[in-house]
């Protein structure tokens, strides 16, 4: 590329980038390491209509988001973020919706000597198929084996690699040996920015119940610290305003202050067997109620499975 052609293919670029920046609220941060040419634009293919993948140097991602700063000072979040081998994915669409995409692109690929394992990989427990000749191989690899029907067999689930480790040669001779495909690469999104905020895309796999509990732990946590303090707060409001009608209702009882209230609990503390006798009506109305509704299902049953007719009619 001669020097006035990759002038202008940077003029494209930032030009390219500041209506990335300006069009879209959401970026998807995303490691590109493994990735080749070949998948990218499968990538590109299954995104289409839903987002847009800008890749290129850090320097000049770096360079173009701060020429928007003036437009948009939240972009400067995303700058510690762009480090490593990384793209940006733009889009307008539910975040959630985009992450699957991503995650739907992955590829199986083969464990390389040297490389650094994103996932545990273990052997299990198998019938290899190969040679006698080939125990010595898996003896340096600490594997136990026995021979059966003339072949190697795996006695128990090995883990072969730790996550994080190097892959080792004889690690990556032996799955591929096995014909183990152990990991998968993809755009792995690291970092989204949505609306001038930056978060983890963990994220994303919180839901409605789990923020609603969260939520009404802390009114509870913060109703007990209210009313351990005696300090009056809107959560605590309503458990003092049962506190303290109990308390008017203790005094109204060993008194002649009369309510509604407080005249039933001591009608209720002077003959309880009276509302023993009242409630029991409404138990038994229950019981039959029950009992009737039990009696025409059955009632059902049966017309269901006589429809009038007979295997020897």
């Amino acid at each position: 590329m001669v020097k006035g052609d990759r002038a202008a293919w940077k003029a494209s670029y930032f030009l390219k980038i500041q209506r990335l920046l300006e069009e879209y609220p959401r970026i998807f941060i995303v490691g590109a390491d493994n990735v080749r040419s070949k998948q990218m634009q499968q990538i590109r293919v299954s995104l289409r209509g839903i987002a847009e993948i800008l890749m290129g140097k850090n320097t000049m991602m770096n360079k173009a988001i701060r020429g928007q700063l003036s437009n948009n000072p939240a972009l400067e979040k995303l700058l510690p973020h762009i480090k490593g081998n990384v793209g940006l994915v733009f889009s307008k669409e539910d975040p959630v919706l985009v992450r699957d995409k991503l995650l739907e692109n992955k590829v199986a690929a083969p464990a390389r000597a040297g490389a650094l394992a994103p996932v545990d990989v273990i052997v299990e427990a198998q019938n290899t198929g190969m040679g006698p000749e080939k125990t010595s191989f898996f003896q340096a690899l600490n594997i136990s084996t026995k021979i059966a029907k003339g072949a190697i067999e795996i006695v128990s689930n090995v883990h072969l690699i730790h996550k994080g480790d190097k892959v080792g040669a004889s690690e990556a001779t032996l799955l591929q040996m096995l014909d183990v495909k152990p990991f998968a690469y993809g755009l792995i999104v690291e970092n989204i920015y949505d609306n001038g905020a930056v978060f983890a895309p963990e994220v994303l796999d919180i839901t409605d119940e789990q923020l609603l509990s969260k939520f009404q732990l802390g009114i509870t946590n913060v109703a007990a610290a209210s009313l351990a303090i005696g300090y009056c707060t809107e959560a605590s409001l309503p458990h003092t305003i049962i506190n303290v009608f109990k308390n008017v209702l203790a005094v109204a009882v060993e008194t002649d202050i009369s309510f509604p209230e407080a005249d039933t609990v001591k009608a209720f503390l002077a003959d309880p067997s009276a509302f023993a006798v009242a409630a029991a009506p409404e138990a038994e109305a229950a019981v039959e109620e029950t009992k009737e509704e039990v009696k025409e299902e059955s009632e059902e049953e049966e017309s269901d499975d006589d429809m009038g007719f007979s295997l020897f009619d």
